[in-house]
């Protein structure tokens, strides 16, 4: 009987901590006058950077907070330091960075969704961020295991960070009007981003290769901010790219030329089409083309959309696809039946970064482009860091 009462004491204790924590909580957050909530399925991370940069150069003292590749915390004056998670990402993580800016008294908050699940969606939006602009990169087929299998489902599980009675900003041009929608039922205003807002020529000014959806994007609420366009865009060209970011290294080896681009965080096909594209059209290839899949046996499905990618629409522009990491031959077999013919694959499947140099290589005769895609995971990111060391070593 006595245990029964101490449980029961603990309990009311316990209930009683949370709802007044909750009420600090709420006092926290709405201590920040302006509260950006970046969503969406890919470029979420580099528009957080360019807003929080935008800003920045525009006066307004702001903390953004990343996901990304690796999680971030960008401060006032744009340093960053490490998010250390002593377990796996949790949405409770975002309570500590509200806490943490409005005891350093910024005038605004940039914060990357990290929920996927719905529920989870709605309880940052409702419960922790309470923004009053939205941002919703895109909607792509991601994580369709929990946020559903079709794009409509998706744009249903993200649109729940879209506020009541405030501003969404989007570059979704596929079924903005789902997203639309779900605005309007929320009295809150859609403004509908295109990339041609932002030249070829202002690109130039950023050190990697970023997006114009997401330039043009980031540029839209910084004006919505009143700062100055220009202003805000010289303030972009300073900012850290993410770790993920579409980034090209130019390696010259035995009297050969290597451009290795990663676009590993590109890992939905229709981004990964989308970087091809890009690279294509306002780059160019140089020499044999290989496209470089890495795979995961956890995200085999994953691997079977990028395969039916390249076999499907890249099978007549590429030379080679090499495939790295787990169950590449499954992979292998499910390019073929897509359409890629089989003398076109490279099967390493999980082996050391170098030996993956040394088959690019051996099939480029003068020059070879070569765009990683699937997973950071894995053996993505060392064979990224590998291509890059290399790209700052003489070899002749």
């Amino acid at each position: 009987m006595y245990s029964f009462y101490i449980l029961l004491v603990i309990i009311i204790v316990a209930a009683i901590v949370g709802i007044i924590e909750f009420a600090r909580h709420q006092k926290r957050i709405y201590s920040i006058p302006i509260r950006i909530h970046i969503n969406g399925t890919r470029g979420k991370s580099s528009v957080t950077r360019l807003i929080g940069a935008g800003l920045r150069a525009g006066g307004i003292k702001n903390i953004a907070k990343v996901t990304g590749t690796f999680p971030r915390l960008i401060l006032e004056d744009g340093t960053e330091t490490y998010i250390h998670r002593k377990s796996s990402a949790n949405i409770i993580e975002q309570l500590s960075i509200v806490k943490f800016a409005a005891l350093r008294k910024v005038d605004a908050l940039v914060m990357e969704c990290m929920a996927l699940q719905p529920q989870y969606q709605t309880i940052t939006e409702k419960k922790m961020i309470h923004s009053n602009l939205s941002v919703m990169t895109n909607v792509r087929l991601d994580h369709t295991d929990v946020m559903g299998h079709t794009l409509p489902e998706i744009a249903e599980t993200l649109g729940r960070t879209i506020p009541k009675n405030e501003h969404l900003f989007t570059s979704e041009n596929v079924i903005p009007h789902t997203l639309k929608k779900m605005a309007d039922k929320r009295n809150t205003v859609s403004h509908f981003i295109g990339s041609d807002t932002v030249t070829l020529e202002e690109m130039q000014g950023f050190s990697y290769i970023e997006h114009r959806d997401n330039v043009a994007l980031a540029l839209s609420v910084c004006q919505h901010l009143e700062i100055d366009r220009d202003i805000a865009l010289k303030g972009m060209y300073t900012a850290v790219p993410d770790a993920g970011a579409l980034m090209c290294y130019r390696v010259e080896a035995f009297k050969k030329q290597l451009f290795f681009y990663n676009a590993f965080a590109a890992n939905d096909p229709d981004s990964t089409l989308m970087v091809w594209q890009k690279i294509r059209d306002e780059i160019g290839f140089e020499g044999v083309r290989i496209v470089l899949l890495n795979t995961r046996h956890d995200r085999l499905d994953r691997a079977r959309q990028l395969a039916e990618m390249t076999g499907g629409k890249l099978a007549g522009e590429i030379d080679y696809l090499m495939l790295i990491g787990q169950s590449t031959e499954v992979v292998a077999n499910m390019s073929v039946g897509y359409g890629l013919p089989k003398n076109k694959i490279i099967n390493l499947g999980y082996t050391e970064p170098s030996r993956v140099f040394e088959k690019v290589l051996s099939v480029t005769e003068k020059m070879s482009t070569i765009v990683a895609i699937g997973n950071m995971g894995g053996m993505g990111a060392e064979t990224a860091e590998y291509f890059e060391h290399r790209s700052s070593i003489n070899y002749d």
